[in-house]
């Protein structure tokens, strides 16, 4: 009978509840501070209710359903009970079975309190459980929190520290001012059908009851409030696949119906009737999710993953070092893994660098690289992507010579030496080629290295030194710099180049700044390079810095607020800074490119000139040829003045606003490497003449005297002249090998006189996350 009135009543409360939460969050946490008051009100019944039972004993419960049941009888044997047993007959578990008022003792029905069900450690732990579960609310509500990185944590921890206050002392004070046997009431039939604690309570039952009611309908309410929450979540991030409809919101931005099945849930519990009998079975999966909490925390720690950043000062997890097993099982679990990895671009938040170390120097056995070690220091000091390296080093030579392949294979075993010294984890190999094929090579290995999903993405480069006397010679250091460039770009891989490398540390601990220059959104992958650096024991003590170059219309105040919060959602500690310049000193970019498109577009005139003078009957000097007029020449020119006016003012490639949503980047970013609008096709006239003079002022020693890359360049060496890096967005290079010297001349202007750069471009994937 008593189950039957929990069916209805359960089933009523939960009907009004779920109108309550239907009406949205806000109205539920209307309720919150009303139910908050009551439950403090009546813990502090609770203890005043002890020590009013304590000095005035003659104030508790007198009421007795015994009557003269036990003093009925004319004859009754007494004995004497030992009331120390010992360990022997105490030490195990006395928990009464069914139809038992004490351990071992059979009750009678009718007059004595009895046990229901079967009790055990486990069934009480079950019961009791759901009340310490209310922790984790601010995390299952951190949507509608305004700052859950800064709410969560202080939250939790002030729940936790004093709802186990609470729980630990109120068992106390029952203990010690409530007979045994009476806690051991379960519907208070002793009471005459009352609540045992409300009955300790002070100065009225009806404190603790109220509270009670109000307790438990509040924790219902966010129950249904959360749940939801939760499984509209799962259900947008499509980890399963059938729950996809539960994602859908509705204009108060409520997961309706992930309300409605979490309701119906509740309501087949509430059927049930007994507690009893669902308690383990709720109690599971709150473990199974405790348990998938420590289980990911754990294996993005242990594995490293760029995006963990947890901003917990007081987080620490033990960092074991897992070592190899049987080969055998290795090789088959790489293999299965492998199989499993999809090729396709993994989310944002489980992508790391995966380096890609492309090296061709001569070898020598006397002499030492600095360049190359220094190289695969640098890498290593980036381990805390925990991503994988492979390290590639070309060398002239036959494929099919058996000295050359010794000789390779010798360079291989050095290279792992290194790498295995500077604890840099890897793969190292040697590539052969003819000299005149290493372009070739070049590509055919970035194309296919790798193994299904697991390949580089990352391709990391050291600037090169150019010898004016080796820019004919086909595998020079620079003109196989600018193969490697253009391939890498070309396969959609993130660019890394570090210049003036030899200066870049071993294991000197760096104290100073670490600069990175918000000239172009890449995504954040700068300061995802930037986190990882300082990871690293060499550039821990280094403080970050970012040097937004705005143009003089921008507000900086509020781009500065945009980055500051931008930043503090990476959970990355970092300095913002904001520098103006005009927006030709910004948009210098478009000098360098200039010249080379000319000259294609002259070159590709005189081939369509010929060509109509080849045709039958065609005779250039008589066919009348369009805007060839001087009309048309002076329209022409204004034309092109106006559109290289044009990336000047409709740049927006400087000061992009710092936006949550980074789907937009690459697509940004490819057309903010536009350097020029398409010029309009141009017939080959004595306008090329003109031309030419204005290809002859854009030479390499003007392009040197650019005032915009200068006055760019002033201004880094202003701020970061002591700065120990300095980071820049790497544009997109060209597409055509013809227009890199301009591209890396314009480089070399920008970075002149720092002593070490680095620069960075992304593809877009690689996006910095704001959520763990």
């Amino acid at each position: 009978m008593m189950s039957n009135n929990l069916r209805f009543y359960g089933t009523i409360l939960l009907i009004v509840e779920f109108l309550i939460v239907a009406m949205g969050v806000r109205f539920v946490q209307l309720l919150a501070p009303i139910s908050l008051v009551c439950v403090i009100f009546s813990i502090l019944a609770c203890y005043a209710g002890a020590v009013e039972k304590t000095l005035y004993p003659d104030t508790g419960q007198r009421k007795s359903i015994l009557t003269n049941a036990y003093v009925n009888a004319t004859q009754m044997k007494l004995s004497c009970v030992n009331g120390y047993p010992g360990y022997g007959k105490n030490l195990g578990s006395n928990y009464p079975s069914f139809l038992q008022y004490s351990y071992g003792k059979e009750a009678n029905p009718k007059v004595e309190v009895f046990q229901d069900v079967k009790t055990t450690f486990f069934l009480i732990l079950a019961i009791y459980f759901p009340a310490v579960t209310g922790i984790l609310t601010g995390t299952n509500m951190s949507g509608d929190l305004a700052n859950p990185q800064k709410s969560i944590p202080g939250g939790t921890i002030a729940a936790q520290l004093t709802t186990s206050f609470i729980y630990f002392s109120l068992a106390l004070v029952f203990g010690a001012a409530i007979n045994p046997e009476l806690l051991r009431d379960k519907y208070g039939q002793s009471l005459h059908g009352g609540m045992v604690v409300a009955s300790l309570a002070w100065p009225s039952e009806w404190v603790l009851l109220i509270g009670s009611f109000l307790s438990t309908f509040g924790a219902a309410l966010q129950c249904l409030c959360s749940a939801p929450r939760l499984l509209q979540s799962i259900a947008k991030d499509d980890v399963i696949p059938f729950l996809q409809p539960f994602s859908k919101v509705t204009k108060k931005n409520e997961p309706f119906y992930g309300l409605i099945i979490t309701t119906f849930i509740a309501e087949l519990g509430i059927l049930m009737g007994a507690m009893d009998n669902i308690a383990a079975v709720v109690d599971f999966f709150f473990l199974m999710c405790y348990a998938f909490v420590n289980i990911i925390c754990a294996l993005h720690s242990i594995l490293g993953a760029p995006n963990w950043r947890p901003r917990y000062v007081y987080y620490h997890c033990a960092k074991k070092e897992w070592g190899d097993g049987i080969r055998g099982l290795a090789l088959t679990t790489a293999q299965y893994s492998l199989m499993q990895i999809s090729e396709k671009d993994p989310h944002p938040k489980n992508w790391r660098p995966q380096l890609l170390i492309l090296h061709s120097m001569p070898w020598s056995k006397e002499l030492v690289d600095v360049r190359y070690l220094n190289l695969l220091n640098f890498a290593a000091q980036m381990k805390a992507g925990k991503g994988l390296t492979m390290v590639v080093s070309f060398l002239r030579g036959n494929p099919s010579n058996e000295e050359d392949m010794k000789a390779a294979q010798q360079v291989k075993t050095r290279m792992e030496n290194d790498m295995q010294q500077l604890r840099l984890r890897g793969f190292a190999k040697t590539l052969l080629y003819d000299e005149d094929q290493i372009g070739g090579s070049v590509n055919a290995l970035i194309q296919s290295i790798g193994i299904g999903g697991l390949k580089p993405n990352t391709l990391l480069l050291s600037w090169p030194t150019r010898e004016p006397s080796e820019d004919q010679v086909v595998d020079s250091e620079y003109q196989t710099f600018t193969d490697k460039l253009l391939a890498g770009a070309v396969s959609g891989m993130a660019l890394v180049v570090a210049k003036g490398i030899t200066d870049f540390p071993n294991n000197v601990k760096l104290n100073g700044h670490l600069d990175v220059y918000w000239i172009v959104r890449d995504g954040g992958l700068c300061l995802l390079i930037t986190f990882l650096l300082r990871q690293s024991k060499v550039w821990r003590h280094c403080k970050i810095r970012i040097i937004a170059v705005a143009r003089q219309q921008e507000n900086s105040t509020k781009l500065k607020q945009q980055l500051q919060t931008y930043v503090y959602q990476l959970r990355i500690d970092a300095e913002i800074l904001v520098k103006k310049l005009g927006k030709k000193e910004i948009s210098t970019y478009i000098y360098f490119i200039e010249r080379s498109k000319m000259l294609k577009q002259m070159q590709r005139r005189g081939i369509a000139n010929n060509r109509q003078m080849n045709e039958p009957g065609g005779d250039s000097d008589d066919r009348a040829l369009p805007n060839s007029s001087p009309q048309a020449e002076d329209t022409s020119s204004s034309n092109d003045s106006s559109q290289k006016e044009q990336p000047l003012e409709n740049n927006e490639e400087i000061g992009d606003k710092v936006s949550d949503n980074d789907e937009g980047d690459e697509q940004n970013r490819k057309e903010s490497t536009h350097y020029l609008p398409r010029q309009p096709s141009l017939p080959f006239t004595e306008m090329d003449g003109e031309k030419q003079k204005r290809l002859k002022a854009l030479d390499r020693k003007k392009v040197h005297k650019m005032h915009g890359a200068i006055r760019l360049n002033e201004l880094i060496l202003e701020h970061s002249n002591e700065s120990q890096l300095v980071l820049f967005s790497l544009p997109k290079p060209p597409t055509h090998k013809d227009d890199v010297d301009d591209y890396i001349h314009y480089l070399e202007v920008i970075s002149d006189k720092l002593q070490r750069v680095l620069f960075v471009r992304g593809t877009g994937a690689e996006v910095i996350t704001t959520s763990s």
